[in-house]
C-alpha cells in the first residue's frame, strides 16, 4: 500500500486503485484529527462518546485530503444491506430514504459522491469498476462476512449499474488480522463452512475468506489487493475495538471525481 500525509493527515491508498486518475480513495489513519483520548485523534463517528464538534473536524479533514464535499456515511449496523445511490435507477435498499443512511454497504455510480465506512477491527471493502464507473464500500465485519456482504455487493454492482465483474478492483482494508481474531465460541456463532479459516487455537482468516469471496462473485485474482494489516496489533496507527473497547473509528473512502467529454478529470 501506499502511504501518504497530506495537512498532517497519513491514510494509506491501493496501488492497483492509485493507477485510476478519476478513482479517489484512502484508508486513514487515526492520527491527524483533534479528538482527544480514548477517540485520539482522528475519529469519524457519532455516538461513541466524543464531542460531536471534533467528529464534524476530524470529517472535514477527510474531505480536504480526498478533495471532495459530497460524503455519505451509514449507520452500520452489522447487516447485509445494501444502499445503492444511482443516477440512472435512483435511490434503491429498504432504508434508503432514511437519515443517515442504514445499511453496511453502499454502491454508487454518480460522480463526486464519496462513500465512508468507519472501522475498528471490521474490514472495509472498497470495490471500483473502471470501466463502468462505479464505486462501492462494504463494511464487512465477522457477522457481514458469514452473511456474504462482499458477494452480494458485487452482485448489486451488476444487478443496478450493470458492471462486469470481471473489470471490478477490490481492497481490503485494516483489520483484525488471523493474529488476533480469536473467536473461543466460534461453534455458536459461525457456521460451519467457515470453519475451514480456523486455526488450531480458534482463530479465523477472516482475509482470506473475503478474499475467495471476491473471487466466487467474479472478481478477478489479479484485481484483489489486501493491506493485511492487523488494526489490534497496530493501535499506533488505527482505531481498534478488540485492543481498546471504548475507541474511534477510522474512515475507509472511496469515489470518483467528475469527467469530462475527453475523459479527464475535471
Amino acid at each position: 500500500m501506499i502511504l501518504t500525509t497530506k495537512n498532517g493527515v497519513s491514510f494509506y491508498q491501493f496501488q492497483h486503485l492509485a493507477q485510476f486518475p478519476s478513482i479517489r480513495h484512502g484508508i486513514f489513519s487515526r492520527s491527524g484529527g483533534c479528538s482527544d483520548h480514548p477517540f485520539q485523534s482522528l475519529n469519524v463517528s457519532f455516538g461513541l462518546g466524543d464531542d460531536d464538534k471534533n467528529v464534524e473536524q476530524n470529517r472535514q479533514r477527510v474531505a480536504e485530503c480526498i478533495d471532495g464535499q459530497d460524503f455519505v456515511y451509514l449507520r452500520q449496523i452489522h447487516g447485509q444491506d445494501i444502499v445503492v445511490l444511482s443516477r440512472t435507477k435512483g435511490n434503491v435498499g429498504p432504508e434508503v430514504f432514511k437519515q443517515p443512511l442504514i445499511g453496511d454497504a453502499v454502491v454508487t455510480d454518480i460522480p463526486d459522491k464519496f462513500l465512508v465506512i468507519q472501522a475498528a477491527d471490521c474490514q472495509s471493502v472498497l470495490l471500483c469498476d473502471p470501466v463502468g464507473m462505479a464505486v462501492a464500500n462494504i463494511h464487512s465485519g465477522w457477522r457481514g462476512t458469514i452473511k456474504n456482504i462482499i458477494g452480494r455487493t458485487v452482485q448489486t454492482m451488476q444487478t443496478f449499474i450493470g458492471s462486469n465483474p470481471t473489470d471490478i478492483r477490490a481492497g481490503i482494508g485494516p483489520s483484525l488480522g488471523p493474529c488476533c481474531a480469536e473467536f473461543v465460541n466460534y461453534k455458536k456463532e459461525i457456521p460451519k463452512a467457515f470453519w475451514q479459516y480456523k486455526d488450531d487455537n480458534d482463530f479465523f482468516d477472516f482475509w482470506s475468506v473475503s478474499y475467495d469471496q471476491l473471487v466466487a462473485a467474479g472478481v478477478s485474482t489479479k484485481h484483489i489487493e489486501s493491506s493485511r494489516i492487523c488494526t489490534k496489533c497496530n493501535t499506533d496507527w488505527f482505531f481498534s475495538y478488540r485492543a481498546e473497547g471504548t475507541t474511534g473509528r477510522f474512515a475507509a473512502v472511496i469515489g470518483f471525481g467528475q469527467t469530462n467529454d475527453s475523459g479527464s478529470e475535471a
